[in-house]
């Protein structure tokens, strides 16, 4: 879904029910030079998915005919790459870390400032347009990561990752051997600084250990006591 062509603007659809919020979005993208669709609704926005080279979704969580949790989950489960910024008047962290866990890549919480909204976007856009669709396979132990098909095998198993899962454990690989902060880890999957006392990267990497680790195999993911996290073979 996602064209990195650098002659078409990117395409942004903004979806709330709220037409004051909506309107208020799309006027400050305006001034970004961005292409923009607007949408108020689950059924709405359906078109412009199907019919439009979408690069991202700034997309409201509660809608009149449904929740963009649901959407975001089915998008994922498509297959698409178009990115996500979730917005809702919910603020705990559970309701966060379930957003982001279903597929989405960013989460801001109303009221919002709008500086702070258009600085994530141009993070996550940026970050689409400058992946690497030529990586290498990256192995440590048991583990096997193809970067370009976005595949995990261990011992020589596939197994499925949900986006946000596979960016952690890329970032992970890429710097095997090197300790990585959780705010390192932040920055580099989720684009920006979380509030320094999150857990989300300790939710995450719970998740990926769930997933990779077997019986009988070395563990790859450690932790390193208050510093974060290093991806490695156990000798």
């Amino acid at each position: 879904m996602l064209d990195s062509s650098p002659a078409r603007p990117a395409t942004v659809l903004v979806v709330d029910d709220d037409a004051d919020i909506r309107d208020l979005i799309i006027g400050q993208l305006h001034q970004e030079n961005y292409r923009l669709l607007a949408a108020s609704s689950l059924a709405e926005l359906r078109r412009p998915l199907r019919e439009e080279a979408v690069d991202l979704i700034v997309l409201d969580l509660n809608l009149p005919d449904g929740d963009g949790l649901m959407l975001c989950r089915e998008l994922r489960a498509e297959g698409a790459d178009v990115q996500i910024i979730m917005v809702t008047a919910r603020g705990s962290a559970i309701d966060r870390v379930l957003g982001l866990e279903l597929g989405a890549d960013d989460y801001l919480t109303k009221p919002f400032d709008l500086g702070e909204l258009v600085a994530r976007l141009h993070a996550l856009l940026r970050r689409a347009h400058h992946s690497d669709p030529g990586s290498d396979t990256l192995t440590v132990g048991s583990l096997t990561i193809d970067t370009a098909r976005r595949l995990v095998f261990v011992a020589g198993e596939r197994v499925e990752l949900t986006k946000r899962e596979f960016d952690l454990l890329a970032a992970l690989a890429e710097n095997a051997g090197v300790v990585l902060s959780r705010q390192r880890l932040l920055e580099l999957v989720w684009g920006y600084d979380f509030d320094v006392d999150t857990n989300v990267a300790d939710v995450f990497v719970s998740y990926l250990r769930r997933k990779l680790e077997r019986d009988g195999l070395p563990r790859v993911i450690h932790t390193v006591r208050g510093i974060g996290y290093v991806l490695r073979e156990d000798p």
